[in-house]
């Protein structure tokens, strides 16, 4: 987890001014004093963060430097309790910030399973103590179910859908093709013949609906869902760039081993050691300083939590699939208090598949007739150059870039300010893209154009083309930037 959490805490310390600071996309503080005017003193609860304290391009930083020591810290082993907490803290608090940049499932898995880690963690100072600190069966066995939600989830609402090219299992013919940011690992996995793309469809389904059940199935079918779901997400993470969420599903994954499978991978002398510490755990079970009034209290604690935690991800689980209004009136309510806080989420990912890749390109021009392209670090534009690997690190306005190209810009609200930002030449907006055609200053005029973009096949890719692209139209009108 805290792995994870440095990997998120890094990835978005690179690109917040961009996208939420002073002079980014969608500034934090036009927010927070957007959300303040509607909800007034109730805005702190239902949007919780440390930027009510203060949303300046200072605090984002600091925020995002807070969450990536607490993430060192807690690698390291010390005052796990405090760390996973700060890390949390933080994290929602950059989740609430971001808006739309931050609207993955997968931050919203990192938070659910932040607290899972907070509850797990023992209370001590240092590493040394972690043994003498045996961690909640409770809290284990919901780490177990969040891992259950997630990969049943992904594949029951693939069939729920009524999308065809699941039910046929076509999908992944379209998938490597359309996924939001492919590496060049797709090309090659995309020529695979419909045979080979219909079997893996298949076992896909077979990894999300049936090995789940594993995980509650004795401690051989534990062991061997750990494997299929390392081995699954593996091969995901090496023909996709899905940021952090394939090692997150990774960690889940670990609450499926135990200390007996550990041993079997250590040699005999370790085993040994792992022996001894046992017994010096035992013992130290029974000294009145670990059943102290504080050890019961974290019990109670953590066992009360567990308790609320299991009822309302159940509850939450239920309402995916027969929909919130089925749910009781106190249900409804309880799950309305929590919401802000991420305490539980639905899953669930690629429900119907994206059969084609529409793909938004803007353009700048001084004199409105030659039009020079602008560059993305990561989103596919240049049909030569080759796609790359970039998680976990999640580029996120490539991210968005891909949806606003399956919508349109007056429903993606945020395009408009993003066109605006890039025609003042605002500097954190610009060190979001590739490419900068006018690098001394901002163009007159400023346009968007939609691509249609397909993966060559291998009789044309030695010609050194991944992509062909054919234009369907104008996605964003032209517009005059504030340039004389």
């Amino acid at each position: 987890m805290a792995l994870v959490y440095l990997a998120a805490f890094v990835s978005l310390w690179t690109q917040i001014h961009g996208l939420v600071g002073s002079e980014g996309i969608l500034p934090v503080t036009e927010f927070l004093h957007a959300v303040h005017r509607y909800y007034g003193s109730s805005s702190v609860f239902r949007y919780p963060t440390l930027f009510w304290l203060s949303s300046s391009d200072a605090m984002l930083s600091a925020v995002c430097a807070a969450g990536t020591v607490a993430s060192v810290v807690l690698l390291i082993g010390f005052i796990p309790i405090a760390a996973s907490l700060a890390c949390w803290v933080s994290y929602l608090s950059l989740f609430v910030a971001g808006q739309v940049f931050l609207g993955f499932q997968w931050d919203i898995l990192l938070l659910e399973a932040g607290v899972l880690g907070i509850l797990l963690s023992p209370p001590c100072l240092t590493p040394v103590g972690w043994r003498r600190y045996p961690p909640s069966r409770g809290a284990l066995w919901l780490v177990r179910w969040l891992l259950f939600r997630l990969m049943f989830a992904s594949g029951l609402v693939k069939l729920m859908s009524g999308d065809l090219a699941w039910r046929n299992l076509t999908a992944l013919s379209y998938h490597y093709e359309s996924q939001p940011l492919p590496p060049w690992t797709a090309w090659y996995m995309n020529q695979l013949p419909m045979w080979v793309q219909r079997i893996s469809c298949a076992l896909m389904f077979g990894v999300e609906l049936i090995v789940p059940f594993f995980i509650f199935a004795g401690r051989r079918a534990r062991l061997s869902a750990f494997w299929i779901f390392t081995g699954f997400q593996l091969i995901i993470a090496a023909t996709g760039n899905y940021t952090f969420f394939n090692y997150l599903t990774i960690a889940l994954g670990l609450s499926l081993l135990d200390d007996r499978f550990l041993r079997s991978w250590v040699s005999a002398s370790r085993s040994k050691q792992a022996a001894g510490q046992a017994k010096e755990l035992s013992d130290a079970l029974q000294t009145p300083s670990v059943r102290g009034w504080g050890v019961r209290g974290r019990w109670l604690f953590v066992t009360a939590a567990v308790g609320s935690i299991a009822l309302l991800s159940g509850v939450n689980f239920a309402a995916r699939f027969y929909g919130y209004s089925a749910l009781p009136a106190v249900a409804r309510r309880a799950l309305d208090r929590i919401e802000p806080f991420r305490l539980t989420g639905n899953y669930g990912l690629f429900a119907v598949m994206t059969k084609g890749r529409p793909e938004i390109v803007l353009e700048g021009s001084n004199d409105g007739k030659r039009w020079r392209e602008y560059g993305f670090r990561y989103k596919i534009g240049d049909v030569t150059r080759r796609p790359g690997f970039v998680a976990p690190h999640q580029p996120r306005l490539d991210w968005q870039m891909w949806f606003a190209a399956l919508s349109n810009f007056r429903r993606q609200r945020w395009f408009g300010r993003f066109v605006e930002r890039v025609g003042e030449g605002s500097p954190p907006v610009l060190a979001l893209l590739g490419r900068v055609p006018f690098p001394d200053a901002p163009p007159r005029y400023l346009r968007a154009l939609l691509y249609d973009y397909r993966l060559t096949t291998a009789a044309h890719h030695p010609g050194g083309a991944w992509w062909t692209r054919s234009v369907r139209g104008l996605y964003y009108p032209v517009v005059r930037t504030g340039r004389r």
